[in-house]
């Protein structure tokens, strides 16, 4: 019961931190686990631990299947450099260099205890990278990068952590071409068993009739990707990232419904398991104190150096990318100055992967296991709790701006768009009437935002700008006021005589489906409301203000 109460109170503190981190520009999850690991110095709190063997498979396969289905085979393929020289390289020399720093600082430190520690440590975590980073307004192009490092780095970590918990448990050696043929079978096994499952999914998908019960059927394939991939000793973490993306690859058969429904269980699922993954992160403070005894400052040194060690070769390799950038005369690679490579030096956020590894060392007959949970934790507090708080000020001292590119490809997309629909419309042109034509014609024709060189005359511009906001505005004060008014008659009829509730909530359902494909931008594309707005007339082009951004 008591960590029933615990998680509840958890999930319950997500939703306040979640308001108060968009409300300041701070990352939620940062917010979390510092709120929970203080939860040490209230007296009475029950100590709530969990078995070290159930926090990945429960928490892993959801959040990773929620980061797969905003990824693709395409992004993939433009990243797979990114894979190779980060998730791969990156994480195998940071491992060396922790090992090798743990023997020289920690007295009696063996090579498989070194191993374990470094393989802990050296992967960023995905679920941290998408939580923390992104949200502060990091290049797309960066995020990409993060994210595809983020989502195959563990499998090289949990290979060689594997290989050093089995030489601590039964004394059995490390050997490095044994760890490269399992490191190649659990990458194969991975790739093939997430591709089925991913089909078998698309195939099961298209059979069900039921908006709920496809949404449901995404929240169960995860779980038995991880589970089935592990049993066979391949790596979960790819096949479930796989499957994601396969099934995401094929959602052209979903109805739009899917796809709004899809969204919204999603979002609520990453977030409240997120929340208690993180908390559950700042939980463990207690245990990493009441571990250590007398030895906490020791071990806290201990701790320090090896995040800086961390800290400093992810630093020095983004920098050699950077050279190497500039001087090949070659597509250059993320990071592309030194600016981004701080960035990406400083998402490098340690989060769950680590903790759950740290804590799943022996009790019994492992030495270490307190000084590897302080080490841990110290990791966490340098890699994720203090960059995340601080990313936002480093992105904005830096003058990275996300916004430009964002823009640029938003309006390559909505042109693609457009086209399509103008050749679909076309295609109607000789039965339709003409009138229905070229109001279905011009809808479409204003969907995409002009462009500054599109501008000739900026007063005349910013005039038409500001009278298509205000009847932009009317219109939705309008809009809203009107559906407001529907929702609250229906609402009010579950309480009339004779009236099902169901027949209530299947009604307001359509209500509330009208609401979430409204915004207020529908005013653009609405001929009777741009009827005034004409070709500027000619003039020296001049860059326009920014659009409103979308509501």
């Amino acid at each position: 019961m008591d960590f029933l109460i615990v998680v509840i109170v958890i999930l319950l503190a997500t939703l306040v931190l979640v308001g108060v981190g968009d409300r300041f520009n701070l990352p939620w999850p940062v917010l979390l686990t510092l709120a929970t690991a203080a939860m040490i110095f209230i007296p009475g709190v029950p100590n709530v631990t969990i078995q070290p063997e159930l926090i990945l498979p429960i928490f892993l396969p959801p959040l990773l299947w929620a980061l797969g289905q905003r990824a693709s085979w395409q992004m993939f393929r433009t990243n797979w450099r990114a894979i190779v020289i980060y998730s791969v390289v990156l994480v195998a020399i940071t491992i060396l260099a922790v090992m090798w720093t743990s023997m020289v600082f920690i007295p009696g430190m063996t090579v498989a205890a070194a191993v374990a520690i470094g393989a802990a440590v050296a992967p960023p975590d995905p679920v941290a990278v998408e939580a923390v980073a992104e949200p502060v307004g990091i290049p797309r192009r960066i995020v990409s990068t993060l994210q595809t490092e983020g989502l195959f780095n563990d499998a090289v970590s949990l290979v060689a952590f594997q290989a050093a918990l089995a030489a601590i448990t039964v004394n059995s050696h490390l050997s490095a071409p044994v760890l490269l043929l399992e490191f190649l079978y659990t990458a194969f096994a991975a790739v093939v068993i997430g591709l089925l499952f991913g089909w078998l999914g698309g195939i099961a998908r298209r059979h069900l009739n039921s908006h709920v019960a496809r949404s449901g059927l995404t929240l169960i394939i995860p779980f038995a990707v991880y589970i089935a991939s592990e049993e066979v000793r391949a790596s979960g973490v790819i096949a479930v990232v796989v499957a994601a993306v396969q099934m995401s690859s094929t959602m052209g058969d979903l109805e739009p419904e899917d796809r709004l429904t899809g969204t919204a269980f999603w979002e609520v699922i990453e977030m409240l398991i997120t929340g208690v993954a993180f908390g559950l992160i700042g939980l463990q403070v207690r245990q990493v104190v009441e571990d250590a005894g007398d030895r906490i400052g020791e071990m806290l040194l201990h701790g320090c150096i090896i995040a800086a060690v961390v800290i400093f070769i992810r630093l020095a390799w983004m920098s050699i990318i950077v050279a190497f950038n500039h001087s090949k005369a070659h597509q250059p690679m993320t990071p592309r100055t030194m600016g981004e490579a701080l960035v990406m030096t400083w998402s490098g956020m340690r989060g769950l992967v680590t903790l759950a590894l740290a804590l799943s060392l022996p009790a019994e007959g492992f030495g270490f296991r307190s000084e590897v949970l302080v080490i841990a934790t110290m990791v966490l507090l340098f890699t994720m709790v203090f960059p995340g708080l601080t990313l936002p000020f480093l992105v904005k001292m830096l003058g990275l701006d996300q916004e430009d590119q964002q823009d640029r490809q938003e309006r390559e997309l909505l042109k693609r768009a457009q086209h399509a629909a103008m050749e679909a419309v076309g295609r109607y042109a000789q039965d339709a009437p003409p009138e229905l034509v070229s109001m279905v014609s011009d809808l479409y024709r204003r969907m995409v935002p002009k462009s500054p060189q599109e501008v000739e005359n900026q007063e005349f511009y910013e005039a038409q700008l500001a009278e298509r906001n205000k009847r932009r505005k009317l219109f939705a004060k309008m809009r809203d006021t009107a559906l407001n008014a529907a929702q609250d008659e229906i609402i009010s009829a579950r309480s009339d005589r004779g009236v099902d509730p169901a027949t209530v909530d299947h009604v307001l359902r359509k209500l509330d489906q009208m609401a979430a494909v409204q915004n207020p931008d529908m005013a653009n594309l609405l001929p009777g409301l741009q009827s005034g707005l004409s070709s500027p007339p000619a003039g020296k082009p001049q860059k326009p203000p920014r659009a409103p951004k979308q509501s």
